[in-house]
């Protein structure tokens, strides 16, 4: 099947301001592109500081425990 002929466009007409606002909402996705990426890592961070933090607790207390049973018993 034969495509239908194109019509000769002699000159688009751009709105300028349109061009402008076109780089600014792509600079406002960027940002917030790279913001999202950077409170992802930030997040990640704060996670595995929680976790070790829960964990040396967790280790220390269990130290504690174990030297007052050998203190009060004498194991």
């Amino acid at each position: 099947m034969a495509l239908p002929e194109r019509k000769q466009v002699e000159e688009e007409l751009v709105d300028p301001t349109a061009v402008r606002e076109a780089y600014r909402r792509e600079r406002l996705r960027r940002r917030a592109r790279e913001q999202r990426a950077r409170e992802r890592r930030l997040a990640g961070v704060r996670f595995w500081f929680a976790v070790t933090a829960v964990i040396g607790t967790s280790i220390g207390l269990a130290i504690v425990i174990w030297q007052e049973i050998h203190r009060l018993f004498g194991l």
